[in-house]
């Protein structure tokens, strides 16, 4: 089976995937390619230097110039605007476009703005209307203008959990293998109250460096990282924010929202802050000293290392 064209359809590309469906009044330029079992929707309009990938559907009124690249799976909704130039001057062309890339599995609203040059990540959701002015990381939800991080896809809430005993101090578990929830010594005084913790005790290892995170604006987000080797233990001093906690299996949400809350991260766990409070200041521990080639930066790579080690387990 070959591509359906609509015969009202104007599609000038050779490169064409099997069982895509171009329909009515969409016009795909020349240059263009597109992969298998694609839908192309009514009044599409296909540049040139843009190249899409299989099971890709584009829905009605959307326009995608050139520098555009669209991964698989991936959902762009109708009246999407994808844009190439950030200064555009009528009769004026770049010599080359920024690249914008739709990375596998990604969503894109209704009526959303995408500025060019930036990258959302695989399986991120960008809200009907947003308008994104920087790279979504992947399986954020965003949205608004500009469109802020909301939530990360398919995560797990956990409940902070309520106060223990001042002598008896809680730990729960996560879902997202080695992870938890600790509750330090809260003591309160009418003079002020104190948190206490002991090492290898409340905190599970061995502390050789500690480090604080503070004055982040609210948009941005922290972390987006894995350790190979190094554990962490998190506390939200002053103030609050949300981490996001993910094994390759299963992403959990938890709120670091009282001083007298520590959240301890193994090894080969992606972690990423966010909606840090105006006042938010997150205090560190780790169990080694800095060192760069310990980090995991990229997600793709961290899930193929997570792959890796369950194959030889």
């Amino acid at each position: 089976m070959t591509a359906m064209i609509h015969s009202e359809a104007l599609c000038e590309t050779s490169t064409i995937g099997e069982r895509t469906r171009v329909w009515a009044f969409a016009h795909i330029l020349p240059g263009a390619a597109i992969g298998a079992d694609c839908n192309i929707c009514d009044h599409v309009f296909i540049e040139n230097d843009v190249v899409i990938g299989d099971r890709v559907t584009v829905k009605c009124g959307v326009q995608i110039w050139d520098g555009l690249r669209i991964d698989d799976d991936v959902f762009i909704g109708p009246n999407a605007t994808f844009t190439n130039d950030l200064f555009p001057r009528s009769n004026r062309h770049l010599p080359e476009y920024p690249r914008t890339h739709v990375r596998r599995g990604a969503s894109v609203g209704a009526n959303a703005t995408v500025l060019p040059g930036v990258t959302i990540g695989e399986h991120a959701m960008i809200g009907a209307g947003a308008v994104v002015t920087r790279s979504v990381p992947p399986n954020a939800i965003v949205r608004g203008n500009p469109a802020r991080i909301v939530g990360y896809v398919d995560s797990l809430k956990l409940d902070t959990p309520m106060p223990g005993k001042p002598d008896v101090p809680i730990t729960v578990s996560t879902h997202v293998r080695g992870v938890s929830l600790h509750e330090l010594t809260l003591v309160r005084d009418m003079r002020g109250n104190l948190v206490a913790g002991e090492f290898e005790s409340d905190v599970p290892f061995s502390v050789k460096r500690c480090f604080m995170v503070f004055d982040v604006p609210s948009e941005n987000v922290r972390g987006e990282h894995a350790h190979r080797t190094c554990h962490q233990f998190l506390v939200c001093a002053r103030g609050s924010c949300r981490v996001v906690v993910d094994d390759g299996r299963i992403r959990e949400e938890v709120a670091l929202d009282r001083p007298d809350l520590g959240l301890y991260i193994p090894p080969m766990t992606w972690g990423t802050q966010y909606r840090y409070s105006r006042d938010a200041l997150l205090l560190v521990f780790a169990s080694h000293a800095y060192d760069s080639t310990d980090y995991i930066r990229d997600y793709d790579a961290f899930t193929a290392a997570v792959a890796r080690d369950a194959a030889e387990r």
